[in-house]
């Protein structure tokens, strides 16, 4: 049996505290784990501790990730990581200094996310096999997501309790643990309401006990990596060449209401945002879309 190292034992005492404190996705935590297990291994080899870090040592790793070509976005997001536990340390009284001070994010651009035409969306959505019962359940995944911008493991985590049709809305638990009552519209509603009678007993098999809204083929919830697949097959069948991530339909949603008038701050509440300034990144998909219409479209662009 291998024995838990120090670091390690550190590493766990950490993502426990940051759990009960914030409440962090499963997803996060696994983040966090990787990237402070990498920082770990990295001290080990420059014979170092966790513990023993010094100022010099985190230029240093940061110089070194830089040498490997990993992305300033992937550094920024792993410092912000080692900012949290080293506070932790130090308010535990593990540490007298805090290293991370006075050492500064790696600059960064502000790509804009990949993001879909509404054109590009009608033909994702038409493109499941809706008379059989998995292609049903793909397309009404789809039209919740479009019409709600959920994240995918919000989508895939639904319980049929969380959605009240008489009140055309679903009950999100999000990031942070935190609570937002989502509307679906009536195209979304009609779709999830013929799911229910026509393809989800077929999907259950004998599971008639499974509470989650969307089963695998298999009658048990079905996991984002499964669904995010399905996307790529369905873009496939669409014919959509362009590149695609787990919320580009989340992105969609977002520019698509911005473009058609909707209010920043209406956006940040259904998207589940804690921060305008995360919202705002949509304001420039849109500019940027405007920009190329112009240039496509008028005669002196």
């Amino acid at each position: 049996m291998t024995r838990e190292s120090p670091d390690q034992a550190l590493i766990e005492q950490f993502l426990d505290s940051l759990w009960l404190e914030r409440g962090l996705a499963r997803n996060t935590l696994e983040s966090y784990r990787r990237d402070l297990g990498a920082f770990s291994e990295w001290l080990d080899s420059q014979g170092q501790s966790l513990l023993t870090v010094h100022r010099q040592d985190l230029t240093g790793w940061l110089a070194y990730r830089m040498s490997r070509g990993i992305k300033a976005r992937s550094t920024a997001r792993a410092l912000s990581c080692l900012r949290s536990l080293y506070r932790y340390l130090l308010r535990e009284s593990r540490i007298t200094e805090d290293p991370t001070l006075r050492i500064e994010n790696p600059k960064l651009g502000r790509p804009l996310p990949d993001t879909l035409t509404e054109a590009d969306v009608e033909r994702l959505l038409d493109a499941p096999d809706v008379s059989t019962p998995i292609g049903f359940r793909d397309r009404t995944m789809l039209e919740i997501l479009y019409a709600s911008g959920l994240r995918v493991t919000e989508l895939v985590t639904l319980r049929v309790t969380d959605v009240n049709v008489r009140q055309g809305v679903v009950r999100v638990i999000g990031k942070g643990s935190k609570e937002r009552l989502v509307p679906l519209g009536e195209e979304a509603i009609d779709w999830y309401m013929r799911y229910l009678r026509e393809a989800r007993p077929a999907l259950l098999k004998k599971n008639l006990a499974e509470d989650a809204v969307f089963p695998s083929n298999q009658g048990r919830p079905m996991t984002r990596q499964t669904f995010w697949h399905r996307i790529k097959e369905h873009a496939r069948t669409a014919g959509i060449r362009r590149k695609l991530s787990p919320h580009t339909l989340r992105h969609a949603f977002a520019t698509h209401l911005l473009n058609h008038g909707a209010d920043l701050r209406v956006v940040q509440l259904l998207l589940g945002h804690s921060d305008l300034s995360t919202t705002q990144i949509y304001t420039h998909v849109a500019q940027h879309r405007m920009k190329e219409l112009h240039r496509t479209h008028h005669p002196r662009a």
